[in-house]
């Protein structure tokens, strides 16, 4: 159908505005952006790299978990681990849905990317016999790099900034909210609409990486920072970016869950040091589901803690650690035991109560291998994008590494494409949206969105339900459309409504469950119709593409 929503979101004449000139302009600050940017630096481009708030503001800063990786050490050959094992635990995880080429590319250069880390003067955790690996949900042998304990995010973030910030070729610029991406008459992108200080400016670049991060943000409970709303994948949309996958949203089955906190997560390493998961009775329920227990996929436990909770009797679910070493505890996971102990709970004694909550965007840009999306001179990498590495399913701990990977390859992308089209103005207009007439309760709207997405497009789904929330977010995205000035909240809000919209639509259209996407009215897996990516191009129905298989390969159907 015809899209009818306008391609910018503020009204604006080029002509008029203030200009900055650079070769690559990276949006983000996470591991997949200062990646990109130090790829695109060390090639001799001049980069920019913008933050809509400061630095650490990320799901980087925020990931406890670690990287997940096959080193070459003495301690992986020991064990056997071998980036084909970690390749067939991705694709079984990502229940056919995953690019099993990628898949295989990206596991590979995990040893190259931690060594590239360790250059730069990353400190990952030790134990006696070298770099301590962890055991995490999904995995068939201990592959995870720590940092800190829990704080493996923090340590990326620290060092690849620290990198960036150090070198002559970068300038990076905090508090920036890129309102659009800007596109010339033929179709390529020329830079971005940046709303900074209250102020619009254009920034012009030879290519732009786009590492903005995911949009776990639409749903209630979420373990994300507040930033992620989805605004890179919406001003990718309006540019003529495909988005795919959007359906598969990976709920994170432990957070905090006490009221008037905030979902605080509890690294899966927890449940890979052995913590159970128990309801109000103490009984550990997640064996009658999978006999891997508490180290079954995400997707599996998250599904599992909500049905049990659907039970009368049952009026909790809780992470129990308190058979454990609790000193040892509480030194391997000095976040979790910190912010258990600020509210009250003691890990040695005390069950965390814990529910679910949206964590991880699995689908978002469309790119290639090498990052590069369907408009040129616009690459992406990170939790913004969908590869096909992640599938139906993202493994724990995979996230980072693909950070790490693909932001250095759209990095290295970029600075070939800004080599020849050097940045320049355009001149470029638009009307934009809203209206000084009516008024728009952002915060309220805002609420009322996630509310809907977590109760009709969550763990649990069904068209129903689906249907009713499409109807929903339309009719409040065409509102938010037509009232409102140019505050960042409110262009946030018609970002999250646009994305909403999509995610739904693609959560309605898959008439199965697979993977995250789980529907009550369809619980089973179709691979004769759905192993397809749902992709969505501004101004056309979505399309079903083909994922073709490759025989014999972990993850397919026997």
């Amino acid at each position: 159908m015809p899209e009818t929503t306008p391609r910018y979101l503020l009204p604006f004449d080029s002509y008029r505005l203030p200009h900055h000139l650079t070769d690559v302009l990276v949006i983000g600050t996470g591991v997949a952006g200062y990646s990109a940017a130090l790829e695109a630096a060390n090639e001799g481009r001049r980069v920019m790299v913008l933050t809509k708030g400061a630095p650490q503001d990320c799901n980087t800063w925020l990931a406890q978990g670690g990287v997940a990786a096959v080193t070459a050490d003495a301690s992986d050959a020991a064990d056997g681990d071998t980036p084909a094992l970690h390749a067939a635990d991705t694709l079984e995880v990502g229940q056919g849905l995953c690019d099993e080429t990628l898949v295989s590319e990206i596991v590979g250069e995990a040893d190259a990317r931690i060594e590239r880390l360790l250059g730069l003067g990353a400190r990952f955790d030790h134990d006696e016999s070298g770099v301590a690996k962890g055991l995490e949900g999904g995995h068939s042998r201990a592959r995870i790099l720590h940092a800190g304990g829990d704080a493996t995010g923090a340590e990326i973030v620290r060092v690849l900034g620290d990198a960036v910030r150090g070198h002559k070729n970068v300038r990076e610029w905090a508090d920036a909210f890129v309102v659009d991406i800007l596109t010339d008459d033929d179709g390529r992108c020329r830079g971005a609409l940046v709303s900074s200080r209250g102020h619009l400016r254009a920034v012009w670049a030879g290519s732009v990486v786009l590492c903005s991060g995911g949009y776990s943000q639409l749903f209630r409970e979420t373990s994300n920072w507040s930033g992620a709303t989805g605004d890179g994948l919406a001003a990718a949309w309006r540019a003529g970016a495909a988005l795919q996958d959007l359906e598969f949203v990976q709920f994170h089955p432990t957070t905090l869950y006490l009221a008037g906190v905030p979902r605080l997560l509890i690294t899966e390493a927890v449940r890979g040091e052995g913590a159970h998961l128990v309801d109000d009775s103490g009984a550990r329920f997640l064996l009658d589901d999978d006999e891997r227990g508490e180290l079954a996929p995400r997707d599996v436990i998250s599904r599992a803690i909500m049905r049990h909770l659907e039970r009368p009797e049952v009026t909790g679910v809780f992470l129990d650690l308190t058979h454990l070493d609790a000193d040892r505890m509480a030194r391997r996971f000095p976040g979790v035991e910190r912010s258990c102990r600020q509210h009250g709970l003691d890990i040695a004694r005390d069950r965390i109560p814990i529910r679910p909550a949206a964590h991880y965007s699995v689908g978002g840009v469309r790119t290639d291998h090498h990052g590069t999306t369907d408009v040129p001179g616009l690459f992406a990498a990170g939790e913004v994008t969908s590869t096909g590495l992640h599938g139906a399913n993202r493994l724990a701990s995979n996230s980072l590494l693909e950070g790490l990977v693909m932001g250095a390859r759209a990095g290295l992308e970029a600075a070939k494409h800004a080599a020849s089209p050097a940045a320049r103005p355009a001149g470029l207009r638009s009307t934009g949206t809203g209206s000084t007439e009516g008024f728009i309760d952002v915060d309220d709207l805002r609420a009322s969105l996630k509310a809907v997405m977590w109760r009709e497009v969550g763990i649990q789904r069904s068209a129903g339900r689906l249907t009713g929330a499409l109807g929903a977010v339309a009719a409040w995205e065409a509102f938010a459309h037509r009232v409102g000035n140019g505050a960042w909240s409110r262009l946030s809000l018609i970002n999250m409504l646009g994305v909403a919209r999509l995610a739904t639509a693609s959560a309605l259209l898959r008439e199965e469950s697979r993977g995250t996407h789980s529907r009550r009215d369809f619980p089973t897996r179709d691979d004769d119709a759905w192993r397809v990516r749902i992709v969505h191009r501004r101004g056309e129905d979505a399309q079903r593409v083909p994922v073709v298989p490759t025989a014999g390969v972990t993850g397919d159907p026997a």
